[in-house]
């Protein structure tokens, strides 16, 4: 079988979570994601991005992890986390989604733009990638299950 690949960016968003919300989804409990308020607006508005985690026959395709990012606050600073010249430790969740790289410039613009809307850090950390491939086709096995049945 031929594997198909398309030609994407990808984007990826950290996000602050909570101690309870880093353990409830570290167990594996999907419904913290609606429970923290946070993660269903990030939700929600990338939903409202039809282009965002197209994958043909699946929509609003992500992949999530949780973890730590650390910071020092410097001076000039207005932090949601920490104090001036203190080293800070967040549990973040890290938020990964693609779209089509041939999606225009000015509609990355404004999902970005929505993002650092919402998003509770002064300065959010959002990573865009430059094109890159991702297969886009089912695996053997489910083709050999659909011919199956």
């Amino acid at each position: 079988m031929d594997i198909e690949m398309k030609t994407v960016r990808k984007l990826r968003v950290h996000w602050p979570i909570s101690a309870e919300i880093f353990t409830r989804l570290a167990k594996g409990e999907t419904e913290a994601f609606q429970d923290d308020q946070g993660l269903a607006a990030l939700l929600q508005a990338l939903a409202a991005s039809p282009e965002l985690g197209d994958f043909g026959n699946y929509r609003h395709v992500f992949e999530s992890g949780v973890g730590f990012e650390g910071f020092t606050v410097s001076e000039g600073a207005n932090p949601t986390l920490g104090q001036v010249g203190q080293r800070s430790i967040s549990t973040t969740l890290a938020f990964t989604t693609y779209f089509d790289a041939a999606l225009e410039d000015a509609a990355v613009d404004r999902i970005i733009r929505r993002v650092v809307e919402i998003h509770p850090w002064e300065v959010p950390v959002i990573e865009l990638s430059g094109p890159l491939s991702v297969s886009c086709t089912a695996s053997a096995a489910a083709y050999d299950n659909q011919a199956a049945s």
